[in-house]
């Protein structure tokens, strides 16, 4: 199976041959600027030293600073990495944000180290990083096993709030950025439903990860009366036909650590959540639930990607044939990044925006991005992955100019 990062590169090709997109910015596309490697010494909570590899890919700069989460996973793969960061590159561009992209982390288990050596551990990597990221440089932001206290550890030890995004709002955090990414794919939706589903709809919604971007959405879509009829979680999903409490779901989940086992759900595999017929189908979990082995099984009428990744090139092509359009990821769930990019402005000028104004700003950049991309569409007469790819490119390219 292709890697991640050839995925990338390939989504980029293909939407240069659509546009008839030729010239030297495309095989420039093709390699991050820059790949750093460090080794970060930590004294544990026994005396012994443990020394951890810890890494940045900073992939393209040319319409702002490097931007991109820190992962803290053991099973770090460079090529994943090397696609999250070009992906990052592509999602600022797509919603006009003066940001380029970047992806970076420590391979560690975070489960395994207690609070006092993930600290040391953090400010490690932030202390090896310098003159590497900063706030016109490089500004990173949690992802997968990092949260908000991780960013803060990153910005008391660079000594600046705006080297990071994603703090506590005490630190420099911004209001508004936790459900950032389900805001975001919401006013997405809301843009363009209305020529997804001519007919009315969704009547069903069925949302794979119940982490934060995907457990905010269901109950987005759950308050707006929208029926979610499956969810699921790394452990297994439930379906109920009939339609899910959310709000109990909730309570279940916080109490049991799982989504399953839910009063009047049944119990269902990953698999078989990704198969059911439902008019919306949302991966906001893991790259690569979509590939050439399960994309026949796919009865949704419409897939909407809150997760980085989830769809092989292999597999949009079965989508395209089949006529199921795919609302791409650097799209979807580029509210994250928006409100980021709004919290480093803050920080940068020393304000601090209201609720209110960080959902309105968001909202327009949201909603004339869907309109800029499915313009695209009509205009190449493409699928929406390859339209969002040439508004991206289209602004790289200008920047490159």
């Amino acid at each position: 199976m292709a890697n991640a990062f050839e995925n990338a590169l390939r989504q980029i090709d293909r939407a240069a041959e659509a546009a008839h997109m030729q010239g030297e910015f495309l095989e420039l596309l093709h390699y991050p600027m820059r790949e750093v490697r460090v080794n970060i010494p930590v004294h544990m909570d026994n005396g012994s030293l443990r020394i951890f590899e810890g890494y940045r890919i900073q992939h393209n700069n040319w319409r702002g600073p490097f931007k991109g989460g820190i992962r803290y996973h053991q099973n770090v793969d460079i090529n994943e990495v090397k696609a999250l960061a070009t992906w990052m590159t592509m999602k600022t561009a797509v919603v006009g944000i003066p940001m380029g992209g970047g992806k970076g982390g420590v391979t560690v288990n975070p489960k395994e180290l207690s609070v006092g050596e993930l600290e040391r551990l953090t400010r490690g990597w932030t202390s090896s990083m310098k003159g590497i990221i900063g706030p016109e440089l490089d500004v990173p932001a949690p992802d997968v096993n990092t949260t908000p206290q991780e960013m803060d550890w990153v910005a008391s030890e660079f000594g600046h709030p705006a080297v990071v995004t994603g703090k506590t709002i005490s630190a420099g955090g911004s209001l508004g950025r936790g459900t950032a990414t389900a805001d975001g794919a919401f006013e997405v939706f809301e843009t363009l439903k209305g020529k997804l589903f001519p007919n009315g709809g969704p009547q069903t919604v069925v949302v794979q990860g119940f982490g934060n971007a995907g457990r905010i959405f269901a109950v987005i879509m759950h308050k707006k009366g929208y029926k979610v009829i499956a969810v699921s979680d790394s452990r297994g999903g439930i379906f109920n036909p009939e339609g899910l409490d959310i709000a109990a779901l909730e309570s279940h989940k916080d109490s049991t650590g799982g989504v399953q086992d839910f009063a009047g759900a049944k119990n269902i595999s990953n698999e078989e959540l990704l198969a059911l017929d439902c008019d919306l189908l949302v991966p906001a979990a893991m790259e690569n639930q979509f590939t050439a082995t399960n994309v026949e099984a796919i009865k949704a009428k419409v897939i909407f990607e809150i997760a980085n990744g989830p769809t092989t090139p292999e597999a949009d092509d079965v989508f395209v044939r089949k006529n199921i359009p795919v609302v791409p990821d650097i799209l979807v769930n580029a509210g994250g990044v928006t409100v980021s990019y709004f919290e480093w402005e803050q920080n940068m000028t020393n304000e601090k925006w209201t609720e209110e104004v960080v959902a309105e700003k968001m909202k327009k950049i949201m909603i004339d991005s869907a309109n800029e991309v499915w313009a695209r569409k009509e205009k190449y007469g493409v699928d929406l992955r390859r339209a969002a790819f040439i508004l991206a490119l289209e602004r790289l390219e200008a920047a490159k100019k």
